[in-house]
């Protein structure tokens, strides 16, 4: 009785695992476990045999049925997923929809050429500072040598909170903070949004621009007009030219006015540069002494540069725009010119 179970147990095994479907799988659990299945005529033949073989023979019996059974109801869950699986399929439903009018976007002008000077400035071993918008007094204007007469204080020219506080009126407030905190050598640019109090075509009461300091022993003028040479070149092309005229700076001394010859027409002239072949750029000089002196710096040991940009004018060139507030009005149909 023992060999017929085996059998019994590897026939059943085999036909499980040929079986095609629900159908089949159940004639093949008639076959063997209904009433007149092949393991219900050994069970029922169980009674005839000895006490001892009786044992024996049921505990094999109860082994050869669990596993039948288990092999069963593996089949069938089986079946019934892929059955499942077939539902879904025949019956999913698409919901999703084509994209109509969808446009790439692209970013605005200020942000690349702002993107553009970080790089080119990154790229020479400069670090990027950020500094408040909201300013005190000393930092905007006392700090960097500018007196308590100077126009850039009037009233009408700046965006004052209090007698003491205003609107930074550009990035140079953070020379005097990092000097203040950092001891020499250092090369820092602080790009940022600055106020001040004149609009027109070419001005506009909040714009951007981005400061360089350069602190360190034997900084010179030769130094400053080779590195302001390789960033024009490298924001407007190789073949860009520079021209550097005096100036006047209370923080720096001596000062100059950097020009670059326009990209627009090559410096022949046309109605970016008015007829001039040449667009202002920079303002950049040696560092006043004073403003080092204030600062804690001594003077007679370090010397250094600084230079400071708008980041409109550049984009404006680079765009061929002519009217700043462009830059400001979120027109969707000049923005997408800009792409």
């Amino acid at each position: 009785m023992e060999v017929k179970l085996r059998e019994i147990q590897k026939t059943a095994t085999e036909e499980i695992l040929n079986v095609k479907d629900k159908k089949e799988l159940n004639d093949v659990r008639v076959k063997f476990m209904g009433k007149q299945g092949l393991l219900t005529s050994i069970l029922r033949g169980m009674k005839d045999l000895a006490e001892e073989e009786r044992k024996t023979v049921g505990a094999l019996a109860n082994v050869v049925r669990g596993e039948i059974e288990n092999n069963i109801n593996l089949k069938m869950k089986m079946f019934e997923a892929e059955e499942l699986e077939r539902t879904l399929n025949s019956e999913k439903i698409d919901i999703s929809e084509n994209a109509v009018g969808i446009e790439k976007g692209a970013l605005h002008p200020v942000s690349r050429v702002i993107n553009k000077l970080v790089d080119i400035c990154v790229a020479m071993g400069y670090e990027i500072l950020q500094g408040p918008e909201v300013e005190t007094d000393y930092y905007n204007f006392e700090a960097l040598n500018i007196p308590k007469n100077h126009p850039a204080r009037d009233m009408q020219d700046s965006f004052y909170i209090s007698d003491n506080i205003l609107m930074r009126t550009h990035t140079s407030p953070m020379q005097a903070r990092t000097m203040e905190v950092r001891k020499p050598p250092f090369k820092i640019i602080v790009p940022g949004r600055v106020y001040r109090n004149d609009n027109d075509s070419t001005h506009s009461p909040v714009f951007h621009q981005m400061e360089g300091l350069v602190v360190d022993e034997n900084i010179s003028m030769a130094d400053l007009k080779i590195q302001l040479n390789i960033m024009m070149q490298r924001l407007f092309g190789e073949n860009i030219k520079t021209r550097f005229r005096p100036a006047f700076f209370p923080f720096t001394e001596p000062s100059i006015e950097v020009d670059v010859s326009c990209p627009n027409c090559g410096g022949t002239g046309c109605r970016i540069c008015k007829g001039t072949g040449y667009l202002e750029m920079l303002g950049a000089g040696i560092v006043n002494p004073k403003v080092l002196e204030m600062s804690g710096i001594d003077s007679k040991k370090y010397s250094g540069f600084a230079f400071g940009t708008g980041i409109e004018r550049p984009a404006m060139v680079k765009n061929s725009i002519t009217d700043m507030k462009s830059l400001f009005k979120n027109d969707i149909r000049f923005l997408k010119q800009m792409k």
